[in-house]
């Protein structure tokens, strides 16, 4: 039995409501912190490059913005992994398990690869964007350091996706641990080195970038191997033949090509914002991107959850359990809602500390603390959004919620954001309060989608 979902009698709406409840907390907090953990490893670049240059910072921070736009479309390509393994386990057919993660590795490195190669002309994508000559250099390096990454990446995203469907978030929290630690080492060495040698090879944003690459790909040959060796390999196939491999090919990239697109479009989006802070000057790109941390990390409640919430309602769909799935998706709803309305509070009471974490410029500070505080504003629909997203994808729905998702990102998000920002003057909190309507948005329609469904009987893919 998947010791993260015990399968209880129904005791009425309010005791079952609550063990949902307690059995998506279970596995949202190791997969919220291993999240956070790979999160760290961006912000430790960002805060160690900030006090190192803030010329530099605003290289590592646009080049960043464009690479995590591949990530993510990467990440949302494979994201169909966790549904597939967890439904297969739910129906009891855990031989299907090990192929889906074994086709799963294989469309990983072959998107990594492909975006690792479509960087390697970084430059010349940011002059064309307009960028200055220095920042689109600087940046348009960083991101083909980056993206080398990516492969690795990507295979480890895909191993603990599968390990993560199986209730096993642990293996994946410990690596990413041991992944920050080498990665401080690293930037340590790489952005301002103190050997002579290193020094003359790189520094700056593009040594916080090496570092970042070569512990990804670390952490991707680890996760591969920790899942070759476990105990119960055997049961799972992770070894054995590739029986309806076209098959389950064709199921994870059915589910991977929204996805990928909706989470590669919200990305562009969110990257797009970056840019308009780039036109606002090399200060504004600096101060977006503190902000951008430290929301992306209250965000990591919401992708554990929402992973969390996609696990419990891909199981309770490969038990039948239509009752078990649609209370997973609203206790997904309302713990993400707890979670992140604690989280506002913090953020809006102490903005300048929390800047402080990653920069002492005062010119930078001056612009992030007051864009922090309308970012507090943010995160409940942010977090709403996300878990909402991990619901109906644990159901196997993913276009209209992705034709949804991007609607209110680029037709909302994107135009409120250039309003604010510049026709209204407000600068670089006005690309926050773009933000909060695209958030806002997406959170109303999601919601009213899984409503929908879960009226409606629901198949395993």
């Amino acid at each position: 039995m998947n010791s993260a979902d015990p399968i209880t009698p129904s005791r009425g709406f309010g005791a079952d409501f609550t063990a949902r409840v307690r059995a998506i907390g279970k596995l949202a907090v190791p997969v919220t912190a291993a999240r956070t953990g790979m999160l760290v490893l961006i912000m430790v670049d960002t805060a160690m490059t900030g006090y190192f240059s803030s010329t530099e910072l605003a290289f590592y921070s646009l080049g960043h913005a464009v690479h995590m736009v591949c990530m993510l479309i990467g990440v949302g390509m494979l994201v169909g992994t966790a549904v597939l393994c967890a439904q297969a386990y739910g129906a009891g057919t855990f031989s299907d398990c090990g192929v889906i993660w074994r086709v799963s590795l294989i469309h990983a490195l072959a998107l990594g690869l492909l975006f690792a190669l479509l960087a390697q002309g970084g430059v010349f994508f940011y002059q064309l964007q307009g960028q200055e000559a220095a920042l689109a250099d600087g940046a348009g390096r960083v991101l083909a350091i980056l993206n080398l990454g990516l492969p690795g990446q990507l295979v480890f995203t895909a191993s603990i996706l599968f390990l993560e469907s199986l209730g096993r978030p642990g293996p994946g929290l410990i690596i990413t641990i041991i992944a920050n630690i080498l990665n401080i080492a690293l930037n340590w060495l790489l952005i301002d080195s103190p050997v002579e040698l290193l020094a003359r090879f790189t520094s700056g944003g593009e040594g916080a970038a090496w570092a970042t690459t070569i512990v990804r790909w670390l952490i991707g040959l680890v996760a591969v191997i920790y899942i070759l060796r476990l105990r119960d390999a055997e049961r799972y196939n992770v070894a054995g033949g590739m029986f309806r491999a076209g098959e389950i090919g064709r199921k994870l990239r059915s589910l991977g090509y929204p996805l990928g697109l909706a989470q590669g479009l919200e990305s562009a989006a969110f990257a797009s914002l970056t840019i308009f802070a780039g036109h606002l000057g090399t200060e504004a790109v600096g101060a977006f991107q503190v902000v951008m941390m430290l929301v992306a990390f209250c965000y990591m409640a919401a992708i554990g959850v929402g992973t969390a919430t996609a696990v419990h309602v891909g199981l309770a769909i490969g038990r039948q359990n239509h009752r078990q799935m649609v209370l997973s998706g609203w206790a997904g709803l309302f713990t993400i809602a707890v979670l992140m309305a604690v989280m506002a509070i913090v953020v809006a009471l102490f903005p300048a500390p929390l800047a402080r974490i990653f920069t002492q410029d005062p010119v930078l500070l001056a612009l992030a603390v007051p864009t922090l505080f309308v970012a507090a504003a943010t995160l409940i629909s942010d977090g709403a959004q996300g878990v909402l997203m991990g619901a109906l994808r644990g159901a196997g729905d993913v276009w209209v919620p992705s034709v949804l998702h991007l609607c209110a990102f680029l037709f909302v998000m994107v135009p409120a954001a250039r309003g604010f920002a510049f026709w209204a003057g407000y600068g670089t909190p006005g690309l926050m309060m773009g933000t909060f309507c695209g958030v806002t948005v997406a959170a109303l329609l999601l919601a009213g989608r899984f409503h929908y469904i879960a009226k409606h009987p629901i198949d395993r893919l």
